[in-house]
Order: structure tokens, then sequence, then C-alpha cells
């Protein structure tokens, strides 16, 4: 089972993003602040990470770029889900690091479909489709 690490504050996105990803099969290690998620980045290699923008100690643009300095694989998927979508900010979380980004608030039934068709789009990145029967 693959490992994702999700840094979100709010308990009640944590507990959607969190029920998505493990109807697909992932294990969720979570982080509520910055600093933490930073933290498990580097200590545990998470397959993908999704960042929340707004946290309570560094924000996510930090993290993101703390996590692309630190010794966790530097090319490792960072995808923001955040309610930042006001214009020029695409282009911030981009310019952080991240991958990609959805704008709250997600549908639990279809984020996984597209978080991980953007990881397919990702140059490098393994396959993470699954086998069609």
């Amino acid at each position: 089972m693959q490992k994702v690490l999700v840094i979100e504050d709010n308990k009640d996105n944590l507990r959607l993003i969190t029920y998505a990803l493990e109807r697909h099969g992932f294990e969720v290690i979570a982080a509520d602040t910055g600093m933490k998620g930073v933290e498990l980045a580097v200590s545990t290699h998470p397959y993908f990470i999704i960042m929340d923008i707004n946290l309570p100690d560094i924000d996510g643009y930090e993290a993101t770029r703390r996590i692309r300095g630190s010794k966790a694989n530097g090319d490792i998927p960072i995808i923001a889900i955040t309610s930042y979508a006001m214009s020029g900010d695409s282009d911030r979380i981009i310019a952080a690091g991240c991958n990609g980004y959805f704008e709250k608030p997600i549908d639990p039934l279809t984020i996984t479909d597209k978080i991980l068709e953007l990881l397919d789009q990702i140059k490098g990145y393994p396959g993470t489709k699954k086998e069609q029967p």
C-alpha cells in the first residue's frame, strides 16, 4: 500500500480527503501543521503529498519549499488543495514547488481520480493508473 502524506489543519477537510484516498487503496499519513508535514515528508518518503496552503505555523508555500530543499525526495509530487482561488494564486502555488492544485471544496467521489490524472501527467513519475479488466 502506497503512503500519501496529507498536510491539512482542518479536521473536516482531512477526514474528507482521507476517505477519498483510502477508497483507492492509499495509506494516509496526516500532519496538521506545515512543520510536522516537512518532518513527515523527510521521515516517511510518501508517494505524493497533498498540501493545504493556509496552515497554522508555516504556510503551505514555505512547507513546500522546505520539502523541496530537504532530504526528502525532491521530485515527490506535491499537490495543493486549497481555498485560494484568486488571480495569481495558482502561479504562486506552482512557483513554490507544487506540481498542481485543486480548489476546495473537493468532491470525495472524484478527487482521487483527478489526482491520479495529474500524477500521470508529471514527467518521469511512475504511472498510477490501475489496470482495467
